[in-house]
Order: structure tokens, then C-alpha cells, then sequence
């Protein structure tokens, strides 16, 4: 069983108001003593029983940290000094309040004792119906201070559970919190890479070819030139929907958002021939009908895989082929030659990830992503993604 956790320090009216109860309790029993005739005032000093009652009052502060030495303590004293009566109750409920039997049971039955005790050193007790009235008054008493101790301990065993409870709850609060700003900043980042990278391979491509090419004719860098503008209009327009779509915190509308589909591939073919790219197109499937859910990821697939192709295999035919119906399966497969001779190295810059991201979307969707070089020395980008009836 894991240790109990120190109980939260009390406040000075806290504790205040509880060395009221002692004092008034133990001078409750000191005028009920001296006031019955049968008690033996010459062999008792009021300096003396007042002086150890305020050393136990000292002794108390530390009855949190040794509850049950300091209850055993003032028991003990209890039997010589009338004035130890409140403090011993105070102690007992400390005990109590840790609601452990194996502590409550030995402090209680000494209390019990040490008031039998202080009955017979006193001579109060002459027969034994007196007797058995003081062993009643005392167990009562001891049992009363019992209970009220764990009636104490179980309220605050109770508040430490609940404010245990409110901390776990926060934690786990903040955790989801973080979760999902972890996974909103990956999808502002899948965002931005798919909507910006296409568009901006196209223009370092071409700016590239004009950077390389100083003999081009005028047509051509006129055309070059158009490519640049459209392509870089075009990712500003793209740019500024996603941060405006970001900048909204007041809804959760994605309609605003740049949401292609599976219609939409044709254009984005029609766009990568206006660029310059050699594309060869299969399509075997109603792309109109294709629900956005796996379309946009059919069409991110796509785009991704020509602005693969176009940096680091230029001048080659890329393949789409685009196969599926409703009930089955719709597969896209993306394929390019590898460049002759060395590898291709592409002067633009790249994360790397867009694959990766690819297979995180698909993922998502249901469905599974494979790229490999195949046999024929072509790299191929091969989706498959769940179509409903």
C-alpha cells in the first residue's frame, strides 16, 4: 500500500480555534476536580499541572508528524497532570484522523488506561460502581474523539481525491490540448506542402531552364516566362485561401478551404503539359463521381507524384493511370522513367517528407501506398484507396 501523502498544513485559525477547545477542556476538568470534595487538593499543585499543560501545548505542534508518540506521551502524562485532559483528547484525534486500526486501537485502549490511572492515583474512585461509571465516561469519550478523527481524515481523504481527480483531469486536458495542436500543425503542414509545392517546383523549374539557357528564342523565354507568372499567381492565390482559412479561429467551416477532387486531375494534367512535362494519361474510371474523401487524396497523390517526377526526372513521360469503380477500389499508379546515367539532382529544395506525407494521407483514408523502381528501371507510385458502392 503506497504511503498517504502529508496532510495539507492548517491555517493559524485552524489551529487557533483547536488550542481554544484543549485549554477550554482541560479547565473544564480541572474545576470539576477541584470542586469534588474527595479530590486530594494537598497533594496537587495548580503551577505545576498548568506548566506541564502548556509544555504539551508546545508538544502538540509536532503531533502531525508524530501522532502516535506524541498521543502515547501526553497519555502517560495524563495520568499525573489534570491539565493534560484537552491535549490528549487532540491527540487522539490526530491519530484518529490517519484511520489506521493498527495505531487508533493501541493509543484509544492507553487513553482508557491512563484515565483509569489518574482515577486511582487521585483516590476518586472508592467502589466499584464508580469504577465502572469512570471506565464508561472514559470510553465514551475515547470513542467520541475516535470517530470525530476519522470523520476528519475521511473528509480530507475525500477533498485530497477530489483535488487529485481536478489535477488528472486538467493534465489529461492539456494533453488532448496538445495532441491535437500537434496534429493540426501537421495538417497546416500537409496543407502547405500540397497546395504550394507543385506550383513552386514548376517555377524553379523554368526559372532554372532561364537561369541555364541563355540562347533560348524569344518565344520560348516568353513562354517560360508565362509559365513563372501563372504558376506563381496561382500558389499566391492557393497561399492566401489556406492563411485565411488559418487566420478564421471563429469556425470550423472547410469550405473556404482549396479542396480538390477527383474531377479536378484532368486540369491538373492539362496544367503539367502547359508547363512543359511529357504526361501520358489512362483513365479507366468516372472521376466526377469519386467522393471528395478519397478524391482529394487521389488528386494530392497525383500532384505529388509530378512534382516528384518533374524534379528529379525531367524531359521524361510520366505515366498516370487512373482504375476503379464504386464497391471495389479506386488505384492510381504514377510512373516515370529513371534518368539515364547518373541520378538526377534537382535544384530545388525538398523536405523529403512528401512521400511520407502521401502515405500518412492515404493511410487515413483506408487505403495503402507503395512506391518502388520496378524491373523496367521506373520508379512507380501505386494507391489504392477504398471506393464505396
Amino acid at each position: 500500500m503506497p504511503p498517504r501523502p502529508a496532510p495539507a498544513p492548517l491555517t493559524l485559525r485552524g489551529e487557533a480555534w483547536r488550542y481554544a477547545l484543549v485549554i477550554a477542556i482541560s479547565a473544564v476538568v480541572i474545576i470539576a476536580q477541584v470542586a469534588d470534595p474527595t479530590f486530594p487538593l494537598s497533594t496537587w499543585s495548580l503551577p505545576l499541572d498548568v506548566a506541564v499543560g502548556v509544555a504539551s501545548l508546545v508538544l502538540l505542534h509536532w503531533r502531525r508528524r508524530f501522532p502516535v508518540t506524541i498521543a502515547l506521551l501526553i497519555a502517560l502524562g495524563s495520568v499525573f497532570f489534570l491539565s493534560l485532559s484537552g491535549p490528549s483528547m487532540l491527540a487522539l484525534v490526530s491519530v484518529a484522523t490517519r484511520r489506521r486500526w493498527r495505531e487508533i486501537i493501541p493509543v484509544g485502549v492507553g487513553m482508557i488506561v491512563a484515565g483509569m490511572a489518574l482515577s486511582i492515583v487521585s483516590d476518586m474512585t472508592e467502589t466499584r460502581a464508580e469504577a465502572l461509571l469512570d471506565l464508561a465516561l472514559n470510553t465514551a469519550f475515547t470513542a467520541l474523539a475516535i470517530a470525530w478523527g476519522m470523520y476528519v481524515g475521511s473528509r480530507r481523504e475525500l477533498m485530497r481525491t477530489l483535488v487529485e481527480r481536478a489535477e488528472t483531469a486538467e493534465s489529461e486536458q492539456a494533453a488532448r490540448v496538445a495532441q491535437a495542436r500537434t496534429a493540426e500543425r501537421a495538417r497546416i503542414a500537409r496543407e502547405m506542402h500540397d497546395v504550394l509545392a507543385h506550383r513552386i517546383s514548376m517555377v524553379s523549374l523554368h526559372a532554372g531552364a532561364l537561369a541555364f539557357r541563355d540562347d533560348l528564342p524569344p518565344a520560348d523565354v516568353r513562354h517560360s516566362a508565362e509559365i513563372i507568372q501563372a504558376s506563381s499567381h496561382q500558389a499566391l492565390i492557393e497561399l492566401r485561401q489556406v492563411l485565411g482559412v488559418l487566420r478564421d479561429e471563429t469556425t470550423d467551416d472547410t469550405t473556404e478551404r482549396p479542396q480538390p477532387a477527383a474531377r479536378d486531375i484532368p486540369e491538373l494534367l492539362d496544367e503539367a503539359r502547359a508547363s512543359g512535362m511529357h504526361i501520358a494519361e489512362r483513365c479507366e474510371a468516372d472521376l466526377p463521381s469519386v467522393p471528395d474523401s478519397i478524391g482529394r487524396t487521389s488528386y494530392r497523390i497525383v500532384q505529388e507524384s509530378l512534382t516528384n517526377a518533374s524534379k528529379h526526372a525531367p524531359d521524361t513521360t510520366v505515366t498516370v493511370t487512373l482504375v476503379g469503380a464504386p464497391g471495389d477500389a479506386l488505384s492510381v499508379t504514377v510512373s516515370n522513367p529513371l534518368p539515364i546515367g547518373s541520378p538526377a539532382v534537382s535544384a530545388t529544395p525538398g523536405a523529403g517528407l512528401g512521400l511520407v506525407g502521401l502515405a500518412e494521407r492515404v493511410r487515413l483514408a483506408g487505403g495503402t501506398l507503395e512506391h518502388s523502381i520496378t524491373a523496367g528501371q521506373r520508379f512507380e507510385v501505386v494507391a489504392r484507396l477504398p471506393w464505396p458502392a
